[in-house]
C-alpha cells in the first residue's frame, strides 16, 4: 500500500512511500495488517517471503525454541555494559560455542560481537589500524577494497564501498587518498572477449599487486572483499583461483586480508563461511545477518590468532566499544539460532535446496528472453535482466526493471529483493532470492514458478 509520506511520522528510506504493514509472520510466511488467514494456513493474502529480508531470516519466522530463548534471557538480564567489569554467561556461550565449531577451520581464535553488519566492518577497519599499531606501523593505515562492493553504512564502510548511488551523497565526507580500489571479480560483466577465465582472475591478482605497490606496502592495512557479492551485484561468486591469488598477495606484502561476510555467511551458502569453499583463510571475517536470524540484532568479527597475538604483544587491549556490545539478548538469539542450525542439519539443506534451487532457476527463468544471467550459491541467488537479443544489454535505468519487476512478485504473492546499478553503480537490474535455511523443494518450487510469470508478466506489459 502507497500513499502520501505524511501517512507515517517515520523517515523510511523512500518518503513517498508508505510500506506495508506487516502484522505477524510464520514460517516462510508473512501477514500484511489487512490479512484475514489464520497463520497457520497460508491464504491469498499471504506473502512468501523468498528473500528473508535481506538475507537475514535462517530459521523461519517466529520460531518458537528463538522466542523462547529471547523471553528467558530477558528474565535474567537484558543489558549489562561490557566493559572491563561486567560479561553474560550467553554471550560467552555463544562466543565459546563459535570457537570451538569452527577453530579447526584456522582464522578463528576469539570473536566480537556488535549489532549490525555496518558496524561489524567498522569494528574490523580499527582492528587493522590497530593490529599494525601495536606492532610498530603506524603507517599501516590504508585500504583496498572493490569497485561495485558495500560494506555497510557507517562512514568507514561506506568509505570502503564502491556503490555508487549509496556513496555519492557523502563523496565529500570519504577520504580517498587513505581507501583505494580496485575492479570487481565480475567475469559475467568484466571478463574481456577471448579472455579465458584463468587469464581474468590473474588480471585481478596482478592488479590488486600492482595497486598494492602502487600506495606502498609499508602503506597498506587490509585488503576488503565479500567472498560472494550481495547487493550490489546479485550474488556474483568468485572465478576459480581468485582468492587463493589475493591471499598470496597478501601475504607477500604483510597485508591482512579480511572477509566480509554479513551477508553470504552464517550459513548462507551451504558452509557456515563462504570462503571455506574458496581453500583460503582470512585474518578476519565479518558475519551477520542469518546468525541470529532476525530475531535480535547481531553482527560478529571473527578474529584470528596472528591478530590476538599482534594486540596481546602490546597493550592487549582492542580500542573499541559499543554501548550494545555482546547484547544479552542477541546473543540468545543467536545462540538458538545456531543450535537449532546445528541440531536439524540445516547447513545440509542449504547445499540441498540450493543446489535444487540454482537448477530451477536455470531452466525456468534462465530461457526467459530478459534474463541474461542466473548466478549465486547455495541459498542466495541472483537474478540479472539485460536484453538478451543484444549482447545482454542492460535496460534503460529509467525503466526501474527490477523495482518493477519485484512489485510484480509481490503483487503475485512471493517478496524478492530487486537491486539496481548492478554493472557500474549506474546501470544494471537484478533480483535476489535467499530465503530460510528450512526451505523445502515445495517452497522452492512455488517461488520459481511466480518469479518467472510475474517476470513474463513484466515483460510482456511494459518491454
Amino acid at each position: 500500500m502507497t500513499g502520501p509520506s505524511s501517512s507515517s511520522s517515520i523517515l523510511h528510506r523512500d518518503l513517498r512511500i508508505t510500506p506495508t504493514i506487516i502484522d505477524h509472520a510464520q514460517g516462510n510466511y508473512l501477514y500484511p495488517q489487512s490479512t484475514t488467514t489464520t497463520t497457520t494456513t497460508p491464504g491469498p493474502d499471504a506473502i512468501f517471503d523468498s528473500v528473508g529480508g535481506a538475507a537475514v531470516i535462517s530459521v523461519g519466522h517466529n520460531n518458537t525454541e528463538v522466542n523462547a530463548a529471547i523471553i528467558a534471557q530477558l528474565s535474567q538480564v537484558a543489558y549489562i555494559h561490557s566493559g572491563d567489569e561486567f560479561t553474560t554467561e550467553i554471550s560467552e556461550r555463544l562466543g565459546s560455542y563459535l570457537v570451538s565449531a569452527h577453530s579447526s577451520k584456522g582464522g578463528v581464535e576469539r570473536v566480537y560481537f556488535a549489532n549490525l553488519g555496518s558496524e561489524a566492518n567498522e569494528a574490523a577497519l580499527k582492528l587493522c589500524v590497530q593490529y599494525w599499531f601495536e606492532k610498530g606501523h603506524p603507517g599501516k593505515n590504508r585500504f583496498i577494497s572493490r569497485d561495485m562492493s558495500y560494506h555497510g553504512n557507517c562512514l568507514g564502510g561506506m568509505s570502503l564501498s564502491g556503490h555508487v548511488a549509496r556513496r555519492k551523497p557523502y563523496e565529500g565526507m570519504i577520504d580517498d587518498a587513505r581507501f583505494h580500489k580496485v575492479g570487481p571479480c565480475f567475469g559475467f560483466r568484466y571478463r574481456k572477449q577471448g579472455e579465458s577465465s584463468k587469464e581474468y582472475t590473474q588480471r585481478l591478482v596482478d592488479e590488486l599487486e600492482e595497486k598494492i605497490v602502487e600506495v606502498g606496502p609499508e602503506n597498506v592495512a587490509a585488503f576488503f572483499a565479500e567472498t560472494v557479492v550481495g547487493a550490489t551485484t546479485g550474488c556474483v561468486t568468485a572465478t576459480e583461483g581468485y582468492f587463493k591469488g589475493v591471499r598470496a598477495v597478501c601475504d607477500k606484502y604483510d597485508v591482512l586480508l579480511v572477509l566480509d561476510e554479513i551477508m553470504c555467511g552464517s550459513g548462507r551458502t551451504g558452509t557456515f563461511f563462504a570462503w571455506e569453499q574458496e581453500g583460503v583463510v582470512p585474518d578476519i571475517t565479518t558475519i551477520g545477518k542469518a546468525i541470529s536470524s532476525g530475531y535480535s540484532p547481531l553482527s560478529c568479527v571473527v578474529v584470528s590468532k596472528k591478530l590476538i597475538d599482534g594486540l596481546s604483544s602490546g597493550t592487549s587491549m582492542f580500542n573499541c566499544g559499543h554501548t550494545f556490545q555482546s547484547f544479552a539478548l542477541s546473543c540468545a538469539a543467536g545462540y538458538a539460532v545456531q543450535q537449532i542450525v546445528k541440531r536439524d542439519n540445516l547447513l545440509d539443506n542449504v547445499a540441498k535446496m540450493g543446489k535444487y534451487l540454482g537448477q530451477q532457476l536455470l531452466l525456468k527463468v534462465g530461457v526467459i528472453p530478459i534474463v541474461v544471467d542466473v548466478r549465486g550459491r547455495g541459498l542466495f541467488w541472483g537474478i540479472e535482466f539485460g536484453k538478451k537479443d543484444e549482447d545482454n544489454k542492460p535496460f534503460d535505468p529509467e525503466l526501474n526493471v527490477a523495482r518493477r519487476i519485484g512489485e510484480t512478485c509481490m503483487k503475485n504473492g512471493v517478496v524478492v529483493y530487486p537491486g539496481k546499478g548492478t554493472i557500474d553503480g549506474t546501470v544494471g537490474d537484478h533480483i535476489i532470492i535467499s530465503p530460510s535455511f528450512t526451505i523445502t523443494s515445495e517452497d522452492i518450487d512455488h517461488v520459481v514458478d511466480v518469479v518467472s510469470r510475474s517476470i513474463v508478466e513484466f515483460m510482456d506489459q511494459n518491454l
